[in-house]
């Protein structure tokens, strides 16, 4: 008897007889996340069709079907049957076989640009693997792949595959595979269970790399923890070591740490029903970015809990806003990461609005006015020791800038960065390039230009959008649009919390005091900074003639008319009045709407590109989820529904594209004015989120975030022709004149074979055609003639409801 006849005789069970009709299968959802579909109890051998005869096998023949045949000519003998259909599959050979096969320019993914035969057979469970059934197309073909890959990562050797996972509507599985897939493989923890790794840092460039954390002078039952844990585990040489006290605001101490980087402690919780009895930590979770980003990240977290909310994950919300309490107590700022060479910078302030997001869902909970008290003045001391205070305040205009301190090198970059710009000054001092850079960054050489450009780079980084033209060689002399309206967000929130929770008067602990400012604060007084800061963007950086805010130039008391699409944070912060946001809408949005959503920048601004001025990654054509997802709120905020609809529809159309196009890639940014490909970026250091083989497993953070947040504001028509691949100009076409409401695409409708044309294959077909599961969004706005465009009502939990105001 043969391996595959054993194979499907080890499959095969007498049939189980409920109420007259035989049980063939489990009751498990066809969707359910790889640790459950593809565990123990989802076994081949309770799904195979039962065989009560013992014949033996014809000689020649192949249960598992796994010995693939050429591809029989379409739609000749696998007519579509009306039972969900389930195929029985050996993991290993039909991996093989499916790579060898479509898989031509052996990347080990399978997408359009691949030129195999897109079809292959696959034997069904019910019949124990003998009849067989084309699957076909890229789309279904690469989510086999995945399937597969997931599979075997799981250990399975055989699997009954369910049909609908492989032609699954797009917008379905993109949604469910963030919600259940990508949020978890980005989620990371920091305690003695993991410090050895995360300890660790890829940038270390030190001749005895080693995992190392600094512990800040407050946190001393930390730094207990770490020992012992160090002294338990001398295997993982786990170096411990105190932050200097006042160390964060020191430039020379936080140089000289570079010889020695390491992580930096962040919040834990007290475990306290340990086996031995005794008091224990864990570390709080927190969701990382992505591809080369593994630390907790400053503004990325803010981007990402929006999602997070959307799927019902307060909990890693919370423990992120809680991470970002403790930095700004410890280390007196959000930083960019929690890593030693980042303690002089910070990243654009988001805390209120996070805070509020979060409050709004765990307001049931007794501790939660707790929680808000802890992020509003945590909120306070980051706008007095961070972004009021010199050298980021500029007390002429009123405005702040991003002006980090820090000297030398940035230590982070990649070796070969800053060659073009030190290589000539090396060469003016007759060094090599290594003695220069160690010579310039302790201070034996001195070089202004040098410093005055390392300045502007530093400031660059601390923006978050490194780079771009609109920063270079002058960030730390701009006070931006996107940073005033973060703070104006700031002085809004904190007056309208403080007045609505805290009886107008906060007292302020000794702990989070700042020398020289008072012991509690009233709403009255953040009402008048944000008056101020809101009088002064309209005074220096409104511009009524170009219909948008520009960045305002300190030093030459100008602003810089480069058009760029943060002027829409002042929407999404309230800073606008009405008639701004509607000459932002008239006279703006034209300039940036492109066909995958926001370009993060107008082509004329940013000017020719070339070999000696290459494309910067935050630029003309690229596109960001922190720009989109930014402007479709500011936009809901002032009533733009219609708007915001449409840019969410295009960046979502986008990813999904690429979803389907390309194995279900899922990457930090796209250039949104490419149709076919738009996530391949090669600007600067290129994307991340796009290297994987066989199946991608994180997506990329705010991503992630942006597509499930977008689907709150699309309807059900919308998220239907999206399910089709179907482009905004085309959905618009098939509209016009109707009542965009639940209208059902049907698969025959023309949009649902737009995709498959552009391609030459058969159309995708789709298990269930219905909705993304999401809820729709309540577009009704208001507005607020005191604080000029309250927030809207989105689902709970996207955007704070007005009734938390008061």
């Amino acid at each position: 008897m043969s391996s595959q006849q054993s194979a499907l005789r080890n499959h095969t069970r007498k049939p189980s007889h409920q109420n007259g009709e035989q049980n063939l299968s489990l009751d498990l959802d066809p969707y359910a996340a790889p640790s459950v579909y593809y565990g123990g109890s989802h076994s081949p051998r309770k799904v195979a069709k039962s065989r009560t005869y013992s014949a033996i096998d014809p000689p020649g023949s192949e249960p598992l079907a796994h010995t693939f045949k050429a591809p029989a000519r379409r739609t000749s003998h696998d007519a579509q049957g009306n039972a969900p259909r389930r195929y029985l599959i050996n993991v290993d050979d039909c991996l093989k076989s499916l790579l060898s096969r479509e898989d031509t320019d052996n990347n080990v993914q399978i997408t359009i640009e691949d030129s195999g035969p897109k079809t292959i057979e696959l034997g069904t469970a019910a019949s124990g693997g003998y009849k067989r059934f084309d699957v076909r197309g890229t789309y279904m073909l690469s989510n086999l792949l995945q399937e597969l890959t997931l599979a075997k990562k799981y250990g399975r050797k055989q699997i009954v595959l369910d049909e609908a996972r492989l032609n699954e509507n797009p917008v379905n599985r993109m949604a469910r595979l963030i919600k259940d897939q990508f949020w978890p493989n980005l989620t990371r923890r920091m305690d003695g269970s993991n410090i050895g790794a995360v300890g660790k840092d890829p940038k270390d460039w030190t001749a005895d790399p080693r995992p190392r954390i600094y512990i800040p002078p407050g946190a001393p039952e930390q730094y207990e923890y770490y020992t012992r844990i160090a002294k338990e585990h001398p295997e993982i040489r786990l170096d411990v070591q105190w932050l200097k006290d006042g160390g964060p605001d020191d430039d020379e101490y936080v140089r000289d740490l570079n010889s020695a980087p390491g992580i930096l402690a962040i919040e834990m919780e007290r475990v306290e029903d340990t086996p031995k009895g005794e008091i224990d930590f864990k570390g709080l979770p927190f969701v990382v970015p992505g591809g080369r980003f593994n630390e907790l990240y400053g503004w990325d977290s803010y981007m990402e809990t929006l999602g997070l909310l959307v799927n019902d994950r307060v909990d890693l919300c919370e423990s992120m806003a809680r991470h970002f309490c403790f930095s700004i107590r410890h280390y007196g700022k959000i930083l960019n990461a929690n890593r030693s060479y980042y303690l002089r910078r910070t990243q654009p302030p988001f805390l209120t609005d996070m805070a509020l997001r979060i409050y709004d869902r765990i307001k049931h909970r007794p501790d939660s006015l707790d929680f808000l008290r802890r992020c509003i003045l945590a909120a306070i001391k980051d706008y007095y020791a961070t972004w009021t205070s010199k050298p980021r305040f500029d007390e002429e205009s009123g405005l702040s800038r991003y002006v980090p301190g820090g000297l030398g090198v940035p230590p982070e970059t990649e070796a070969t960065h800053f060659v073009h710009v030190l290589s000539p000054y090396a060469k003016k001092h007759n060094m090599s390039f290594n003695d220069f850079v160690h010579a310039y960054n302790y201070g034996h050489v001195f070089e202004p230009e040098l410093d005055e450009y390392f300045l502007h780079d530093r400031s660059v980084r601390e923006s978050g959008h490194d780079t771009s033209y609109r920063l270079e060689r002058v960030s730390a002399h701009l006070a931006t649009v996107d940073l005033n309206s973060c703070l104006y967000k700031y002085e809004v929130d904190i007056a309208r919390t403080i007045r609505a929770f805290f009886g107008d008067k906060l007292c302020i602990p000794k702990e989070w005091h700042m020398p020289g400012h008072p012991d509690f604060e009233t709403s009255s007084t953040w009402d008048r900074r944000a008056k101020k800061r809101r009088q002064q963007m309209d005074k220096l950086m409104w511009n009524e003639e170009a219909g948008m805010f520009f960045d305002y130039n300190t030093v030459k008391k100008e602003q810089t008319g480069y058009e760029s699409a943060t002027t829409f944070w002042s929407m999404w912060a309230g800073a606008c009045t009405p008639r701004q946001a509607s000459v932002l809408i008239e006279k703006a949005l034209p300039k940036f709407e492109v066909h995958g959503g926001l370009v993060s920048g107008t082509e004329k601004s940013r000017g020719p590109v070339g070999v000696h001025r290459p494309n910067r990654q935050w630029d003309f054509p690229f596109g960001w989820a922190p720009q989109q997802i930014l402007a479709w709120t500011g936009m809901l905020r002032y009533g733009f529904e219609e708007e915001a609809q449409r840019c969410a529809y295009r960046w979502i159309y986008m990813c999904t594209k690429a979803f389907v196009d390309f194995n279900g890639v899922v990457v930090e940014k796209y250039d949104v004015t490419r149709q076919v490909d738009p996530h391949k970026v090669t600007a600067e250091y290129g994307n991340q989120g796009g290297d994987f083989k066989g199946v991608a497993t994180e997506g990329f953070g705010w991503v992630n975030a942006s597509y499930v947040y977008g689907l709150q504001i699309l309807n059900a028509h919308m998220k239907r022709a999206l399910g089709a691949v179907t482009t905004w100009d085309t959905f618009k076409k098939m509209t016009e004149g109707e009542d965009s409401g639940d209208i059902l695409l049907d698969p025959k409708h023309p949009a649902s074979q737009i995709h498959a044309a552009e391609h030459h294959s058969a159309p995708v077909q789709y298990a269930h055609g219905g909705e993304a599961p999401v809820t729709p969004a309540n577009l009704a706005s208001k507005h607020d003639d005191v604080n000029r465009g309250s927030t809207v009502g989105l689902t709970p939990g996207t955007i704070p409801p007005a009734h938390a105001w008061g």
